[in-house]
């Protein structure tokens, strides 16, 4: 039998990568910067590295374009590389023309190659992730293999990282940690909460209404002129994915290539309850690899049904002791685990904590998650708090009636029920006015040159889901990374070959990069 861990601190991306939106939790509040960064890159199995210590990186002949400026770029290794600081101004609200400019600001790597092609733009995840805190951590390296094709931008997407000039808005909506609400009150908060925090940006100057997928292409195609280029080549993960597809159905013409991981289609905000189901019968056959794993998890599922069943009948009182001193009770619930359970399942070698969790609270041990819940409070009654740009992002892309009915039937027997993508889909006509429609949510189609990568270990986006997001288009290579998580830019260096294949135009086609399994009873 694994043994049972003590608490562990990463959980604070990881709940991060779940809970994007709003924040009951001290870490994503406090740490969603440069200890939550340090914590992804340290979690991970094989990294493409550079030799040890401070390596520097210098393009000499390179030079600042207009509202640039040079300056040595730090990465967290210690490793630095000459690049310039930019930004261009865009309006807020395209529709609106009075609406304010806000800045893109962003990162540029100066091309290294000796033919050097379209610039290449950096999209991060979240969304309200940031680009340039990706190129200090793991992705460094191939954020500098990549300038081999030509200029690559660190971009900051509109509200976020260096460009979000938006307050975080606390709310006056109590979630209770210590007693069961039910789910239906528990939404009603949240919705309230949001609407709240809307009035609350407009007093700010903010139109909340600006801060949509749709806005986001055309801030691209912005930079893209201000970069003085013809064409772009876009690089994205996760929602940065989600972008991509967006602007290969826009502006198709001016992107000379796509290298997407991890890809969230156009009308996969919302995941499918029935797809994370499957997800875990592929963790189980991964399990069933390894002998010792196979006799310490013998049925996953199983044990998750019993752990959930058992907080659903008896939620389970955590006393907890506060940074201050004070003593804090909190109410284990059924909902809780099903959220951890999203957050860990993003990564492989996650799930080896996640299978230790769910083995202690099997036995009724429950200190293991009480070390990981303490990290996370703010105040024993915490106010509910969002960020703009990525709560605004997700409801504006939504989900469509028929998805939506999906959704809901499939959420009453599945496993983590619809917590995957809490609190998506129960914002849906909280901001029925920018909300994006059908139209927007229909798969791309085009012929630019796209290659995708797909982790099949991936808790977060599934390979079949990843296929249906590029089923129009004609010029796709798809890489099947096997046991490869969500974030698998870095999993192998055969990934990074691969990318760097891709870009020089050889032929890929679909092909698979075998990775090794974490030892899930490590």
């Amino acid at each position: 039998m694994a043994e049972i861990p003590g608490p562990v601190a990463e959980l604070a991306v990881l709940l991060a990568a779940v809970l994007p939106k709003f924040s009951l939790i001290r870490a994503v509040r406090t740490k969603n910067g440069e200890q939550g960064m340090k914590t992804i890159g340290m979690i991970g199995s094989l990294s493409l590295t550079l030799m040890a210590g401070c390596v520097s990186y210098t393009v000499p002949t390179a030079s600042a374009a207009p509202q640039e400026t040079a300056f040595t770029f730090k990465a967290n290794s210690g490793e630095e590389a000459e690049a310039f600081r930019g930004e261009v101004f865009v309006p807020e609200n395209r529709s609106n023309p009075k609406s304010r400019d806000i800045p893109l600001r962003y990162v540029r790597f100066a091309a290294t190659g000796t033919n050097p092609g379209a610039p290449i733009i950096y999209l991060a995840g979240g969304p309200g992730g940031s680009g340039v805190a990706t190129a200090k951590w793991r992705r460094f390296p191939l954020f500098m293999a990549m300038r081999e094709f030509g200029d690559v931008i660190a971009l900051e997407q509109r509200g976020a990282g260096e460009s979000n000039d938006t307050s975080e808005c606390i709310s006056d909506t109590i979630i209770p940690v210590d007693a069961v609400l039910p789910k239906a009150e528990l939404l009603s908060r949240l919705r309230q909460s949001a609407v709240q925090c809307r009035a609350f940006w407009k007093k700010e100057g903010v139109d909340l209404s600006g801060y949509t997928t749709v806005e986001s292409v055309q801030d691209l195609d912005d930079l893209r002129v201000h970069l003085g280029a013809e064409k772009i080549t876009l690089w994205g993960i996760s929602y940065g994915s989600h972008l991509a597809l967006a602007a290969l159905k826009d502006m198709d013409d001016r992107i000379n290539r796509v290298v997407i991981a991890s890809a969230e289609g156009l009308d996969q905000t919302v995941k499918l309850p029935s797809r994370t189901d499957a997800y875990f019968d592929r963790l189980q056959a991964a399990i069933d690899a390894q002998p010792e794993a196979r006799a310490a998890y013998p049925d996953v599922k199983a044990l998750m049904r019993r752990v959930l069943a058992k907080l659903e009948a008896n939620p389970v009182m955590l006393h907890l002791e506060g940074a201050d001193g004070e003593n804090i009770d909190y109410l284990l619930q059924k909902q809780t685990m099903q959220m951890m359970t999203s957050a860990l399942i993003s990564d492989p070698e996650r799930v080896v904590m996640l299978l230790q969790l769910y083995t202690a609270a099997d036995a009724g041990i429950y200190d293991p998650i009480a070390g990981l819940v303490k990290r996370f409070f703010l105040e024993p009654q915490p106010q509910v708090s969002w960020k703009a740009m990525s709560l605004a992002m997700d409801v504006a892309s939504g989900i469509g009636d028929e998805r939506l009915a999906r959704v809901e039937r499939e959420a009453k027997d599945a496993l983590l029920g619809d917590l995957l993508n809490f609190p998506m889909p129960h914002l849906r006509g909280v901001f029925k006015d920018f909300e994006l429609d059908d139209d927007f949510r229909k798969a791309p189609v085009s012929d630019v040159p796209t290659l995708l990568l797909t982790g099949t270990l991936d808790g977060r986006t599934y390979p079949k889901a990843q296929q249906e997001a590029v089923a129009g288009l004609t010029n796709v290579s798809t890489v099947i990374v096997q046991n490869a998580g969500h974030n698998l830019f870095m999993s192998s260096p055969e990934v990074t070959q691969t990318i760097q294949r891709f870009m020089r135009g050889e032929e890929i086609g679909d092909t698979t990069i075998e990775l090794p399994l974490p030892n899930f009873v490590d």
